[in-house]
């Protein structure tokens, strides 16, 4: 067996010779076999051992179990300790998710502080096995039918080629004992029902269905790499800032052969759930402006095209500017503001839309730089007449993303001097009668 561990491990590229690895070690059959094997193939490892306080006596049987193994192997040993049912109260998540949390956040710790390469964790085929069932179970798509992978960043699974009987078989011929998890032969969770109760009839139907369930998600698994392959020259790799947000075409999405799975695997990695994505296909004949939102970001359908950004963790406060000078409005947004005189001056008014050049002495300081407000008006340059600052911005056809972080820049009458990055107000102008002129930049980081 350890031949075939060797070969799936130079096939997956999962270890390197030479390199530190921590191996999760509980102190059942799996974890046990993983340290041994490891050990046999000349890896250098670390074990870690989590004991997390829910099974009484027998979380203190299985650390001195774990400990005395290494020590008998001379294997370093490094042990934590958790109040799991504490943590699970505080954040208000079930015992194993907290148990889940616990145990990965000391194993990365750990792994920093040893400057280890990666984490060896003991899943096995059938565990592969039944995490595919579960998932069938509860509906998935193709990447769920592949079983578990064996690298996943920093977390290695060398043991995936063999199936949990191998492993009790390779610690019964090694003569080495192990301990078991009473928890294990509970059939109330959904994977111990999958592992007890429904492989059983299946393996009546069919003795080697684990083995055929494997070689099928082995082929889901090449068939995947193939789509990504496609996929992924249709993925934006720019991920959306507030200020320079994600724009997808509507059109092009629907010219992909599937484009739900398209939009799927787009918007998937932040956060937006499958029956969200449904619904979004579904509301691209509907009418603009409608709005999804995820645990990390939010998406527009406007007219032509969906619209990504974060949402905002933070609240801008207005910024205040009692003179001339440079301000820091956000992380990367400055303004930049300095007199000329602009009756001697041959400086050409500028064009660009994140600069204005403004009529100083029509301005009355302290200025503040905020964002629009529902009842703003201004009057725009080129116009006589006041106009609402929303009505503007949809008039140029602006997106509620778009209104919804527009900034203006008022004088001390709460007069709006500049819409800013698009229209100056008509009253604050260079004319032909300005002797200084006050220069507005806006600089993004």
């Amino acid at each position: 067996m350890l031949n075939k561990i060797a070969r799936y491990i130079k096939r997956h590229n999962l270890l390197r010779a030479g390199e530190r690895y921590i191996v999760a070690l509980s102190g059942g059959a799996d974890s046990v076999a993983l340290t041994i094997i490891l050990q046999q193939l000349d890896y250098e490892i670390e074990a870690a051992h989590c004991n997390f306080h829910l099974r009484n006596e027998e979380s203190n049987r299985d650390e001195d179990f774990s400990r005395q193994l290494c020590r008998q192997r001379k294997i370093p040993f490094h042990v934590a300790h958790f109040d799991t049912k504490t943590y699970a109260e505080l954040h208000k998540i079930s015992i194993e998710m907290a148990a889940r949390e616990l145990r990965y956040n000391y194993f990365e710790q750990l792994r920093q502080d040893i400057h280890a390469r990666g984490i060896c964790v003991a899943h096995h085929s059938d565990d592969s096995v039944e995490t595919i069932l579960i998932n069938l179970v509860r509906g998935t798509g193709i990447k769920g039918l592949t079983g578990i992978k064996p690298l996943n960043d920093t977390i290695i699974r060398p043991l995936l080629c063999c199936s949990h009987r191998e492993l009790e078989n390779f610690l019964e011929q090694n003569g080495q004992i192990f301990v078991t998890d009473s928890t294990n032969l509970q059939s109330d969770p959904v994977r111990n029902k999958i592992r007890l109760q429904l492989l059983p009839i299946l393996e009546q139907i069919n003795p080697s269905v684990r083995e055929s369930i494997m070689k099928t998600a082995d082929h889901l698994l090449e068939a995947q790499k193939i789509i990504d392959y496609y996929i992924d020259e249709n993925i934006p790799s720019e991920k959306p800032t507030s200020l320079f947000p994600l724009q997808l075409s509507i059109e092009e999405i629907r010219r992909f052969p599937s484009p739900e799975y398209l939009l799927h695997e787009i918007l998937f990695p932040f956060n937006f759930t499958p029956a969200q994505i449904e619904q979004i296909m579904v509301a691209f004949d509907a009418g603009p402006g409608k709005i999804w939102k995820s645990s990390s970001h939010e998406l527009l359908l406007d007219r032509k095209r969906l619209i990504l950004v974060p949402l905002e963790t933070t609240f801008l406060r207005n910024l205040v500017i009692p003179k001339p000078g440079t301000y820091r409005y956000s992380e990367n947004i400055t303004l930049k503001l300095f007199p000329i005189n602009y009756a001697l001056s041959e400086t050409p008014i500028p064009h660009e839309t994140n600069v204005v050049m403004l009529d100083a002495d029509n301005i009355e300081f302290p200025l503040i730089l905020r964002r629009v407000q529902p009842a703003d008006r201004f009057v725009p340059f080129g116009m006589k007449g006041s106009k609402l600052v929303s009505d503007f911005l949809t008039d140029i056809k602006k997106n509620i993303f778009e209104k919804r972080h527009q900034l203006v820049l008022t004088d001390n009458n709460e007069q709006i001097i500049w819409l800013v990055g698009l229209r100056p107000s008509n009253h604050f102008c260079i004319s032909s009668s300005t002797q200084s002129a006050m220069v507005i930049m806006l600089n993004y980081d």
